[in-house]
């Protein structure tokens, strides 16, 4: 199970054959933000076989970016795939309660996020997570998303432990609004979970124009302040603190 952070949410995971990118900003930009970190390469993210889109925020379903990925299955919640196709990407897969199989023994399914304090007037809100299940292990996608206690009971909707958790800890600002994780809350998260790794993502990559020199100082601290947070708060995990376009292949 190898995975590689491209920057914001945007994950690959290569696992049992089966490539699956999360969320994918592919872009110099999203909109009016600007990345701090380079542009993804091509060769880290090209031809997945599945795209998981959370929700459909900007800086989550960009769709030029979506276009740059026409072979691949895109899934998500019905109400955001209904809202794709009217928008022409018809290789569209809704996802519920149960197992999607995504070949080669791997397997998707949604999972509940709290995420509904920015509702957009022309895209739905619906907001969730994903677990991809596999022979070499399970990971939780929990996507942008508030602390709930119901994230307790994602090993039993994934039948089984969590081995990798890919939780958010911040996003593009100075400070954060409802329904997002802090690099704190994170780590309780992943606590509540008990995966035995966690991925810190939506840091350290988008900012607002004509602030680079400031958002420095805050968007390049919260992974290692999670870092710090999960050996208070979550002992048996391990922090995997990568930077934009860098790998790490899970333990078996």
């Amino acid at each position: 199970m190898r995975l590689t952070w491209l920057g914001h949410s945007s994950v690959v995971l290569d696992l049992d054959g089966v490539r699956v990118l999360t969320d994918p900003l592919l872009r110099p930009h999203a909109g009016l933000l600007r990345r701090l970190a380079p542009r993804p390469d091509p060769a880290s993210w090209n031809r997945p076989d599945v795209v998981l889109l959370s929700h459909l925020h900007h800086d989550h379903a960009e769709l030029r970016s979506l276009r740059m990925l026409p072979g691949a299955a895109l899934m998500s919640a019905p109400a955001n795939v209904a809202w794709l196709r009217r928008r022409r990407f018809l290789n569209t897969v809704p996802l519920g309660e149960g197992w999607t199989p995504a070949g080669r023994g791997v397997e998707i399914r949604q999972v509940p996020a709290e995420h509904r304090h920015r509702p957009m007037p022309h895209r739905p809100n619906d907001a969730h997570g994903q677990l991809v299940r596999s022979p070499s292990g399970t990971v939780w996608i929990a996507g942008d998303t508030g602390l709930f206690p119901e994230m307790a009971g994602i090993p039993a909707l994934a039948g089984g432990p969590i081995d990798v958790a890919v939780v958010p800890v911040w996003g593009w600002g100075p400070r954060l609004s409802a329904g997002h994780l802090n690099p704190e809350t994170a780590a309780r998260a992943v606590a509540l979970s008990g995966a035995r790794f966690a991925l810190p993502v939506h840091w350290g990559t988008l900012h607002p124009p004509f602030v680079t020199h400031f958002a420095r100082s805050w968007l390049e601290l919260p992974g290692h302040r999670f870092a710090d947070a999960v050996a208070e708060q979550a002992p048996g995990c391990t922090a995997v603190v990568l930077s934009p376009g860098q790998s790490w292949v899970a333990p078996g």
